[in-house]
């Protein structure tokens, strides 16, 4: 079946895939951002034990999509791998840390004999949701603005600053440095919003559902400023497109206002997934006390509508996904950063498997939310974070 595929569909096929990971990682950054709110909502020991045992039941899902999203971009597009994980090195390893800290922070909070005490890891939690959301936006936001990168023509690729990658969000000498921190502050108040919308789908208590509302008003005005800054930002500049037959890369006008237009299906998703969302805070505000435990499940796959749409953006439509500001014919684009075909056919084959993957995934989060966390649970004995 796949070996029927060409090698470019088999690459369009893969950075769809990619995509759909990216996407749903974002969703799932809810995690972290009800992380940053534990002290927000939770103003004694026993309602901060309750939304961190709530997240805590979910941790694992972003930590796996983290590790499968990075995975499937090292096997399907290894040149990207080289050239941002081997060059921008200190960003993703501030990242690495971040999600490190979160493992050990949930494992050891309520450990006997813990000599750190709770609200170290507790701390650890809150930086591991703040930093791992603004620079895991500011990251992808480099998809549209560009790194100082250059390829040679035996694919060795050579960082060409010496901070290596932290001039990406702290160069305020650069326009595209505000360009990506406004994504990766969108991100960071996103994942504010999702996790709140979270944490009242799952905690039976008044008092954290009141205070919940007044959270979701402070992050949603920031959220659309810095989404909105980032959308205008990327629409109107210049992009980077290349020719597909010789493989020149060359700035076009508008071009990913270009993409969306010439892409009327992405367009469509990415229009559908912002109504969803917006629709999800409204619905939050006007009609909480009957509506605030399900507005997740518009604003999350609403999320992944919206996210999925702007990576396809980045992608698609003879546009290089990760552009060179150093040298702009060593930019990466899906037919020059990928692999062989024979790899990407044996790769799609065990794609095969992912619906079955999705599939134990939700049996596993349902089973684990049947019944919402409350007072009377946390003064059980057993497992508690």
């Amino acid at each position: 079946m796949f070996e029927n595929l060409s090698h470019l569909a088999l690459q369009h096929y893969w950075w769809i895939i990619i995509s759909l990971l990216g996407s749903l990682l974002v969703f799932l950054l809810f995690v972290q951002g009800g992380q940053t709110l534990i002290y927000r909502l939770g103003r004694t020991e026993q309602e901060r034990t309750m939304i961190v045992n709530a997240l805590g039941r979910k941790w694992e899902f972003t930590f796996t999509t983290l590790v499968t999203f990075g995975g499937a971009f090292f096997a399907s597009f290894p040149l990207f791998y080289a050239a941002s994980f081997g060059g921008a090195y200190w960003v993703w390893m501030i990242i690495l840390v971040a999600f490190v800290i979160q493992a050990v922070s949930f494992e050891f909070r309520t450990k006997p004999n813990n000599f750190l005490g709770q609200k170290t890891y507790e701390t650890f939690l809150f930086v591991n949701g703040m930093v791992g959301t603004i620079f895991l936006g500011t990251a992808v936001a480099t998809f549209f603005t560009g790194s100082p990168f250059f390829v040679s023509e035996m694919n060795f690729s050579q960082w060409k600053s010496p901070f290596h990658g932290l001039e990406l969000a702290l160069d305020f000498g650069r326009y595209a440095t505000y360009i990506n921190l406004s994504l990766g502050l969108a991100v960071f108040f996103l994942a504010r919003i999702l996790g709140t919308l979270f944490l009242l789908n799952n905690i039976d208590d008044a008092i954290i559902n009141k205070r919940g509302l007044h959270v979701m008003l402070k992050n949603t005005l920031p959220f659309l400023f810095f989404f909105l800054f980032f959308l205008v930002n990327i629409l109107v500049r210049k992009g980077f497109a290349y020719d597909p037959a010789t493989g020149t890369v060359y700035l076009e006008p508008f071009k990913y206002l270009k993409n969306l237009l010439e892409m009327p299906v992405v367009l469509v998703i990415f229009l559908t997934g912002l109504v969803l969302v917006l629709i999800s805070l409204y619905k939050t505000w006007k009609s909480f006390d009957t509506f605030h435990s399900k507005a997740i499940w518009l604003a999350g796959p609403g999320a992944v509508m919206v996210v999925f749409a702007l990576l396809l953006t980045a992608g698609f439509n003879n546009t290089s996904f990760y552009p060179s500001t150093y040298d702009l014919q060593s930019s990466l684009t899906i037919q020059n950063a990928s692999s062989s075909k024979y790899t990407l056919t044996a790769m799609s084959y065990v794609s095969l498997m992912v619906p079955f993957v999705f599939a134990y995934i939700w049996y596993a989060w349902r089973a684990i939310s049947r019944k919402k966390i409350d007072k009377e649970e946390m003064e059980e004995e057993g497992h508690k974070y």
